[in-house]
């Protein structure tokens, strides 16, 4: 099958517009929340893990942990309440609730499983769940988003592996950080 130069335009002007829209309906959505939530969280909890002690630092991540929890699920259902498109199944914001859900259940399952682990440790593999995440969602969303994930993956095992005296106000500089800069980005620019 030959297409001819214009048909083949027409279709990538097509395929530009889609992208566009999409790019629109998430930045219009406040899918970008997540991310400046998040962020916020990664921020506080990670400088926190870098100068506080111990015993305190496992009461502020659980604080800001059931505190992310419930603004993340009062984010998911006033946006659950404002998509009425025939286009998108009904299920996939509860489907999409549901992986994450499961996520977490396997991350915990990994826990349990090299428990006791250090307190890095314990955050990187909290932090290589919440990628995986992240990358599944963008793999079947935006492709750019799972770039975004793999590039985060990249700095936290870089700082991990490489600089593990400052990897916690790396996640939290530019793990959060970044995190809250994408979702304004998202917001702003898309």
């Amino acid at each position: 099958m030959n297409i001819s130069p214009s048909e083949a335009e027409q279709a990538l002007d097509v395929i530009q517009s889609m992208v566009k829209k999409t790019r629109r309906a998430v930045s219009t959505s406040g899918a970008y929340l997540f991310l400046i939530v998040w962020g916020t969280i990664w921020l506080i909890g990670f400088a926190s893990s870098q100068f506080l002690a111990d015993a305190v630092v496992g009461k502020i991540w659980a604080g800001l942990d059931i505190l992310g929890a419930v603004l993340s699920a009062i984010i998911g259902i006033r946006m659950n309440r404002g998509v009425r498109s025939t286009s998108v199944s009904p299920l996939l914001g509860k489907r999409i609730g549901l992986f994450w859900l499961l996520l977490w259940v396997f991350c915990a399952a990994a826990i349990a499983v090299i428990w006791p682990p250090e307190p890095k440790q314990l955050a990187m593999i909290i932090i290589l769940f919440v990628m995986t995440g992240w990358i599944a969602m963008g793999l079947l969303l935006s492709l750019m988003s799972a770039s975004w994930g793999l590039a985060f993956t990249a700095l936290a095992l870089a700082a991990y592996f490489l600089l593990p005296d400052f990897f916690y106000i790396i996640m939290a500089i530019l793990g959060g950080g970044g995190m809250i800069v994408l979702g304004l980005y998202i917001r702003s620019r898309w």
